[in-house]
């Protein structure tokens, strides 16, 4: 439970009435609002999933795989908590139910509970609370922000509900709850309805937990009578009821929530001595004012396979990227265009004029057979009209693929991934991965996390950093064959990032002299890139781009 004399605050996320509404945007918001008045924070994700993590889970369904330091792979709002607060956040900050059950059976196979008993009440909720208390010690934090996904009054969160009342129980100056529930407006109706946010907070008073704040998510802002309705009927003060509606983008939120002094209210309700009277979000608000007043436009086609699911288009399957390239654009003082485009309709090299209306091509990380080829004639097409082209991770490794087939002459280059029988393969899995392959050992067992990385100097990867060396963070299980790097360097491919020991290809790319921006890198720099401090890569990239518009 508990430490005695603990001073740490905690603030829980919960969604009522369904999912997909914010949680993640309203959690990352309320951080980075009371960071912005001198606290320390720390922010936590629990995901009501038997997953151990969300390595194994596809990202048509489930959204971006976004890596931490330290390797874990989680939900992508870990990603907007990391963009939001512009600081990195370790793995005990994300748990899953399969991680939190096996946890607790290890420890009972290890007899560290003595023999006794082992239940699902209390021990999952006080192992819960254990790892909630346990990040905000390691972080020092003097408030802790925890999402549970999904609703409130779904099975999978009953667990977590219990985690809070226990919390609040012991220490009810120290835990507040905030509900983001949905306010819909049918057509039909031309109403703001309160009615299912009433049930939300009913549901929610049923678990033994009840709501501090309720922010009104809906299409527009919510009016004087439904604030004053929610607040009566679901036992909140008219001031704690936050208005949330939809906004033309998600970093528009915290200025958003502070109209209601959402932040003030949550430091009057915990008590929170260290809160500042005043919110210093000047850096914030200048990265907003640049993100709406940029000159000029550069376009990006983002080239995937992930893209296409029935009728709908999936950005958030790459998040991390398309949020990295309005950073830099944003830096640039442009305003990005970017079309998410699936590789499938280059497969037979059709298409492929299309590219030519782009200031700049990316071809992001994925794995799998679908849609290679198509990405393979979209990398030549780039290289061979000087079209500054940006590849991560499979990007890169497809790059190589591209350059060896035509460029290095090895015809039926090709990576083992994809093709086992190549004679060429220029692409081949890491050593210590094929032992795991073959007991189909996947979950967590890739390259993942922060890596040190060499940089050649002078090269366009070394000038973008302007420093020698870096670290950045990876999540694969094939790298460039060590065999064919003499070949393909001997055809002009410059490997400008390796590791520490020169084993391992870490950034490619072609001369200035040869092409405006031809590069790759094995790793994720997306995954650092922020709204504060966009990533010096991307930066470069946007650079060349903007160029190349300017020059039609």
């Amino acid at each position: 439970m508990m430490r005695a004399g603990t001073v740490h605050k905690y603030i829980f996320i919960v969604g009522g009435v369904m999912s997909g509404v914010g949680k993640g945007i309203a959690s990352s918001s309320i951080a980075t609002l009371l960071k912005a008045r001198g606290l320390i924070v720390t922010a936590l994700k629990i995901d009501p999933y038997i997953n151990v993590d969300a390595g194994t889970m596809n990202p048509t369904v489930h959204g971006e795989v976004f890596v931490l330091e330290d390797g874990l792979e989680t939900d992508q709002d870990m990603g907007n908590y990391e963009r939001f607060l512009n600081q990195s956040i370790p793995s005990i900050n994300y748990m899953t139910t399969g991680s939190v059950y096996l946890s607790v059976i290890k420890r009972e196979r290890n007899l560290e509970y003595d023999g006794k008993c082992v239940e699902v009440v209390p021990d999952i909720p006080l192992e819960v609370i254990s790892r909630i208390e346990k990040a905000a010690e390691d972080s020092g934090a003097d408030v802790t922000t925890i999402e549970i996904g999904g609703t409130v009054g779904e099975y999978q969160n009953i667990l977590f509900l219990e985690a809070i009342r226990m919390m609040k129980t012991l220490h009810p100056d120290d835990v507040a709850t905030v509900l983001v529930s949905y306010l819909p407006v049918p057509n039909s109706i031309g109403e703001m309805k309160t009615k299912p946010t009433q049930y939300a907070a009913r549901t929610l008073n049923g678990a033994g937990v009840f709501a501090d704040i309720i922010i009104a998510r809906a299409p527009i802002a919510i009016d004087e009578k439904r604030r004053q309705k929610i607040a009566l009927f679901c036992n909140v003060k008219p001031e704690n009821v936050i208005s949330a509606p939809d906004v033309k983008s998600i970093y528009d939120v915290p200025l958003n929530f502070e109209k209601d002094n959402l932040s003030a209210q949550l430091c009057e309700i915990l008590k929170m001595n260290k809160c500042s009277p005043t919110v210093d979000l000047k850096d914030w608000e200048e990265f907003v004012s640049r993100s709406k007043n940029g000159e000029g436009e550069v376009k990006i086609a983002v080239v995937g396979k992930y893209f296409d699911s029935g009728d709908f288009v999936l950005s958030d399957v790459y998040i991390s990227v398309l949020e990295a390239i309005k950073y830099s654009c944003y830096a640039a003082e442009v305003m990005p265009v970017i079309d998410y485009i699936s590789s499938s309709q280059f497969e037979k090299g059709k298409n492929l004029e299309k590219l030519t209306g782009y200031n700049g091509v990316l071809v992001p990380g994925g794995f799998g057979e679908t849609g290679i080829e198509g990405k393979i004639r979209v990398i030549q097409y780039a290289r061979e009209k000087k079209i500054p082209y940006f590849g991560l991770c499979y990007g890169m490794q497809l790059m190589t693929v591209e350059f060896a087939r035509n460029v290095a002459e090895l015809k039926d280059a090709h990576t083992t991934e994809i093709n086992e029988k190549t004679t060429n393969p220029v692409i081949a899995i890491l050593p210590e991965q094929i032992e795991k392959m073959a007991k189909k050992n996947y979950g967590g067992t890739m390259r993942l996390g922060a890596y040190p990385c060499e940089l050649t100097p002078g090269s366009i990867a070394q000038e973008a950093y302007a420093k020698k060396s870096t670290s950045e963070r990876h999540r694969h299980r094939y790298e460039v064959n060590p065999e064919y790097i003499e070949k393909l360097e001997k055809a002009g491919l410059v490997f400008s990032g390796r590791s520490p020991d020169g084993v391992l290809m870490e950034i490619a790319e072609l001369p200035k002299s040869v092409h405006p921006f031809f590069l790759g890198t094995q790793f994720h720099p997306e995954f650092l890139a922020r709204p504060l401090s966009p990533h010096p890569l991307f930066n470069a990239f946007i650079k060349a781009a903007v160029k190349q518009s300017r020059a039609k």
